[in-house]
């Protein structure tokens, strides 16, 4: 797909945006992954913000937050949800569904497949991108595109974890 990482999974919301990426083999140290990653997409950011500024005949920042990363892999087997089957003890799951609950959780949609801006549609069978790398997604989350649509209804709230 892209040289240095496969993206997963993907939300734009109108003041903030979640990106799961996959960090494909390199030479860069797993330790440097998540600053290289943040740094990359602040780079992104910043010069998104200097053409909105330019288009707009404004100045500052368009973003409140500074850009964070968080490595699945950290979580991957110390965070225990409450009440998950032991297949679902996956922070990877969890980051998966949260990604894309977030335009309903915002109240913007009802269904996550109302949301146009994420790849849950892709994942749904709604519409064809290549954008994200569904195959390593689905094993990744250890999802089928057969279960992905009802399991994608049916998973743990996240006040039921504290990973957030």
């Amino acid at each position: 797909m892209y040289p240095y990482l496969n993206i997963l999974a993907y939300c734009l919301m109108p003041n903030h945006f979640h990106f799961m990426v996959h960090v494909k083999s390199s030479d860069i140290p797993q330790d440097e992954y998540n600053s290289i990653i943040v740094k990359n997409f602040a780079t992104i950011l910043r010069s998104y913000t200097r053409a909105i500024n330019v288009q707009e005949n404004r100045t500052g920042s368009l973003f409140r937050t500074k850009t964070k990363a968080k490595s699945l892999n950290e979580y991957e087997s110390t965070k225990y949800v409450k009440g998950s089957p032991p297949s679902r003890n996956n922070y990877a799951y969890y980051c998966f569904h949260y990604i894309h609950r977030n335009p309903v959780k915002a109240r913007l949609v009802k269904r996550m497949e109302d949301w146009e801006f994420s790849s849950f549609r892709d994942f749904a069978g709604l519409r064809e991108d290549n954008f994200c790398n569904k195959e390593l997604a689905l094993e990744t989350v250890k999802l089928t595109e057969d279960n992905f649509y009802d399991d994608s209804y049916q998973w743990v709230d996240e006040g039921d974890f504290d990973v957030w």
